[in-house]
């Protein structure tokens, strides 16, 4: 279920522009508009959870699902390695409540 106020939910229906790599019917993802490495992609399901534990519990297949197109960004756009984050909670930068993972790659990332 779409939020109206959900910047997140608003790219997935193309009410906000984004550079979309990659959509199924389960996640959407998208340039992050502010890069960190060479690639960085967010991944984002189609039904809003605010965060990642929340998707876990209720939707673990999606889940497993976003580490497999992390998987497929990573491949397709550099050499397979990649590093995968969700920040969970304002104090751990998360500043979009829509569960997203960032997937960076195309470069040696600092520890």
């Amino acid at each position: 279920m779409a939020h109206s106020d959900c910047l997140f939910c608003k790219i997935i229906a193309g009410e906000v522009p984004s550079t979309k790599v990659y959509e199924d019917d389960q996640v959407y993802a998208f340039r992050d508009i502010h890069p960190k490495a060479k690639v960085h992609v967010l991944i984002v399901p189609k039904v809003h959870y605010a965060s990642v534990d929340e998707l876990a519990k209720k939707a673990p297949l999606t889940l497993s699902h976003m580490v497999e197109v992390a998987q497929k960004i990573a491949t397709d756009e550099a050499d397979g390695s990649y590093r995968l984050i969700f920040n969970t909670g304002k104090n751990a930068g998360q500043s979009v409540f829509h569960v997203h993972a960032h997937v960076l790659t195309g470069e040696v990332l600092p520890e």
